[in-house]
Parts: C-alpha cells; sequence; structure tokens
C-alpha cells in the first residue's frame, strides 16, 4: 500500500530525510511530514564560510539560518545534524559561478547548488541514513507515472514556481526526491508555520546568490579570477571604440543601465567578448535571437531524447528564470542540440539555463533543458518552413 508520499508502507515505518535551511519553506516541510507520522530527519547544510553572512538578512545556510534549523527541529521533535560541505560547495558552485563569469556568461549558481550538492551529495547521505526519500521545500511538485516512475511539474503558486532551478534533476534522483509544497501557495506555506507554532513564519525569503556576504558578487570573482575585473573597450555592433569599461563581469546580455556611455538612442548589452576583453553594444532590436545552441543538456521527457528528437521536438522554452514559457522547436544540431523559438527573445543570455516544458503555463510538465552556450538571429529555419510553426505560436496567444 502507498502512502500520501507514493511510497510503500505506512508513514511511521517510512524514514524521510528533510533539507532544513533554515527558511519557512523547508521548516513547514519538516513539520507538515512530522504531523502526518513519518520518521523525519532533519539535515543543514553548512554551505560556506558563514561568519560575515550571519547577521545578513536573506543569507541562506549561514550561522543565524543553522541556529533557525535547529531550533524549528526542536520544536517539532525530530532529530537535526548540520553537515559541513564548505569544500563541496567551493569546488562545485562558486568556483563553477566564478569561471562562468570570467568567460562572459551570466551563471545560475542555484542551479548548479541543486544538481551538484543537494540532490547527489545530500541525496546520498540520505541513502547512507536509510530514508526512502528526500524531501525539500521547493516550490515544484513531482507526479507518479504509470510506469512507477515520476515527473517534475511546475508548482501550484506560479509565482513562486522554483520548476527552472531544477531542470537538471535526473530521472534517479526524482524517484528518491519530494516535494510536499508544490501544490500549496506561499501564504498557505506561512499559515501552516503558524499552526505549528514556528519562530520563522514570517522569516524574510533567502537572496539567490547566498554566498556573498556582502551582496557584491564581483567581489568574490575579482578575488578568484582576477582577469574578469581587467578594464577593457566597449564596442558598437561595428567594432568602432565608443568607450571604456573596468571589467566584464559588471556587464551582463541586455543590461541598459550603467554602462557609463552617452549616446543620442538606448544601448544595450549585445555581446560579452572574454578573451578581447570587449563589451559589445547596439539597440534593442540587436539583442532579439532565435537559435540557441545548448550544451549539458538533461532530459527527464519520456524515452531516450536521441530516440524521440526525430526531426524536432514541440515544446516550450524559458530562457530566464522570470520569463514565461514561449514556443519553441528543440532539434538536434552539429553533435548536440539546439532551439528555435518562435517568436525569438532578448536578452538571451550564455551561462543562464534553457528549460523544457510541455505546456505554457500551469502546472506544466518539465521536460529537461540544457545551459545556454550560445545564441544567433537567423530569422529563418533551415528544418522547418515558419508556416510549420504558426499553429504552436497560436496556441500560445490563444
Amino acid at each position: 500500500m502507498l502512502n500520501n508520499l507514493d511510497l510503500e508502507g505506512r508513514p511511521e515505518d517510512t524514514r524521510i530525510v528533510v533539507a532544513m535551511s533554515g527558511g519557512v519553506d523547508s521548516s513547514v516541510t519538516a513539520a507538515l511530514l512530522k504531523s502526518q507520522g513519518y520518521d523525519v530527519v532533519g539535515i543543514t547544510l553548512q554551505l560556506y564560510d558563514h561568519g560575515a553572512a550571519t547577521h545578513r538578512k536573506g543569507a541562506c545556510c549561514a550561522g543565524r539560518d543553522i541556529h533557525d534549523a535547529r531550533n524549528v527541529a526542536e520544536r517539532i521533535g525530530i532529530p537535526h545534524y548540520v553537515l559541513d560541505y564548505e569544500s563541496r560547495f567551493r569546488e562545485s558552485v562558486i568556483d563553477n559561478f566564478a569561471d562562468s563569469y570570467a568567460l562572459g556568461e551570466t551563471p545560475v549558481p542555484c542551479i548548479e547548488c541543486n544538481r551538484s550538492v543537494k540532490f547527489r551529495d545530500l541525496l546520498e547521505t540520505a541513502r547512507e541514513l536509510g530514508a526512502q526519500a528526500l524531501a525539500t521545500g521547493h516550490y515544484v511538485a513531482s507526479r507518479r507515472l504509470g510506469d512507477g516512475s515520476r515527473s517534475l511539474v511546475c508548482a501550484a503558486d506560479a509565482d513562486r514556481d522554483q520548476s527552472y532551478f531544477l531542470f537538471a534533476t535526473t530521472r534517479e534522483q526524482l524517484d528518491f526526491l519530494r516535494f510536499p509544497l508544490g501544490d500549496m501557495t506561499k501564504p498557505e506555506t506561512r499559515e501552516l508555520a503558524r499552526r505549528f507554532g514556528l519562530e520563522v513564519a514570517d522569516k524574510q525569503d533567502s537572496q539567490d546568490i547566498c554566498f556573498v556576504p556582502t551582496g557584491r558578487y564581483t567581489d568574490i570573482i575579482g578575488r578568484l579570477k582576477p582577469n574578469a575585473i581587467a578594464p577593457g573597450e566597449i564596442v558598437d555592433l561595428d567594432g568602432k571604440v565608443i568607450g571604456q569599461h573596468q571589467g566584464i563581469v559588471h556587464f551582463t546580455v541586455g543590461q541598459r543601465k550603467g554602462l557609463g556611455i552617452a549616446a543620442g538612442s538606448p544601448l544595450y548589452v549585445v555581446k560579452l567578448d572574454a578573451a578581447s576583453r570587449r563589451v559589445v553594444v547596439g539597440p534593442r532590436e540587436a539583442l532579439r535571437m532565435d537559435r540557441i545552441a545548448l550544451r549539458d543538456v538533461n532530459w527527464i521527457g519520456d524515452g531516450a531524447l536521441e530516440r524521440v528528437i526525430g526531426e524536432g521536438i514541440e515544446m516550450y522554452v524559458r530562457v530566464r528564470s522570470t520569463r514565461a514559457p514561449q514556443p519553441a522547436w528543440l532539434r538536434a544540431a552539429d553533435g548536440g542540440y539546439e532551439v528555435e523559438l518562435v517568436g525569438g527573445e532578448e536578452g538571451v543570455s550564455p551561462g543562464q539555463a534553457c528549460v523544457f516544458y510541455d505546456a505554457p503555463s500551469g502546472q506544466a510538465r518539465v521536460l529537461g533543458g540544457g545551459f545556454i552556450k550560445s545564441a544567433s538571429a537567423s530569422r529563418v529555419s533551415r528544418a522547418a518552413p515558419r508556416d510549420a510553426l504558426a499553429p504552436l505560436a497560436e496556441a500560445v496567444r490563444g
């Protein structure tokens, strides 16, 4: 018999490890599972040198948060452990973050943290503790499929949905992961925290870049990758020098403000050339791209991607966490994969994720995704006539 987590056995006979960051979401996850009778074990990861961040609002997995997680565990009556993952986090997340910026990319460290620390290292620790599942406070849901495996779907609360940051989760990991908050809204979560008597009920949410105590990520990059803060030239689309800058790390594709140059019309960052330390700027229309080359593609849709892709797969893709999914084609290209956007997109930045969905809204299924390697503006599809894409675009417009 399956319990409400789709696991065999009674809740009291089922051990669940909960990743407790000290925030309201993971705290409610632990309290909720405990109230349902599960054998809950809380684990908090110390991910970085938290001394300077202890009193900074919005710091995740720092000293204050470890204290809060410990208090919650004591309040609900579960064992709680703090694991030192600093070296793993530094190697897998912080070093990669600095490397990516030095290459002119705009990385998303939360994705790498989920992929290489929480859902790899912590998941293995949960197995070693005899757990049947690892539960987190992410706003995303999973559904049991007919073959017994699990799919990843968007959260019921669209404003809180975190599926973009979890696209790299593998099928094997999904089978072991549970997301109890996926069908809840944030106000409902806070109300549960109050009912459980948790002091973190009104605690503010953590910031994305948790390991930057001062809020200035350029400090870390400058220390690890000095070349990223070396001065260089700002050039227009024709290569004409129109200004100087103090490091490509201060820019991202699509940026308009803070360029430090005067022009008769608005200019935007179109490209970052790390090799020449050049920032290329141009008019807004130069930002619009419709082809995206991907790397490190993870597929969690039905079947094996290399078998089902054929001439291309219709889907919806999100190229930034704040953008809505839009219609696109995924195709095999040059030994890898590329996405063709039906309507194009502005500010497509290397290093960001391109996440695949089976629907443009609601609790759509996540089909996977990849990291953006490069983007271009072809405007004409080589593999399919524009008419073939019209029905998909029309479906999105309603």
